[in-house]
C-alpha cells in the first residue's frame, strides 16, 4: 500500500502507525508513532504542497500549474496553513545556557532574569 492509498482509506481521520520496517531490513521498531505533519494532510494538500515547494514558493508559477488565480493560491496556503503546526526554528536558550552567559559576563543579572521568565 502506498502513502496516497493509505491517505485516501483514512478520509482525514487521525491514525497512529504502530510498527516500522526498515526498507531492505528485518528490523522493525513497533510502537505508537504519529505521522509528520505534511503526511496527514490529504492528497491534494501534499500534491499542491509539492508544486509549491519545486516553484520554489512562487505563485506565479503556482498560477499556471494549477490554472488559477493569485487569491485561489494564496486561500489553499491560508487554508492549509491553518493546519499546520509552526516549528520553532530559533528555540528558546536553555536555563543553562542562559546561566553560563551570565557568568561569562555576556549579559547582565536583568537580562538573564528577562530571558528565564520568557516572554510577556
Amino acid at each position: 500500500m502506498d502513502w496516497q492509498e493509505l491517505t485516501n482509506l483514512t478520509q482525514g481521520q487521525p491514525f497512529v502507525v504502530e510498527r516500522v520496517r526498515l526498507a531492505g531490513s528485518s528490523v522493525a521498531i513497533e510502537g505508537d508513532f504519529e505521522l509528520p505533519q505534511l503526511a496527514q494532510l490529504n492528497v491534494e494538500d501534499q500534491v499542491f504542497i509539492t508544486a509549491f515547494v519545486r516553484c520554489h514558493g512562487s505563485i506565479k508559477e503556482m498560477e499556471r500549474i494549477f490554472g488559477v488565480s493569485y487569491p485561489t493560491i494564496k486561500g489553499r496556503l491560508n487554508r492549509i496553513t491553518q493546519m499546520l503546526d509552526f516549528v520553532e526554528t530559533d528555540p528558546a536558550p536553555s536555563r543553562a545556557d542562559i546561566i553560563e552567559r551570565l557568568r561569562r559576563g555576556e549579559i547582565t543579572a536583568q537580562q538573564a532574569l528577562s530571558e528565564l521568565e520568557g516572554p510577556t
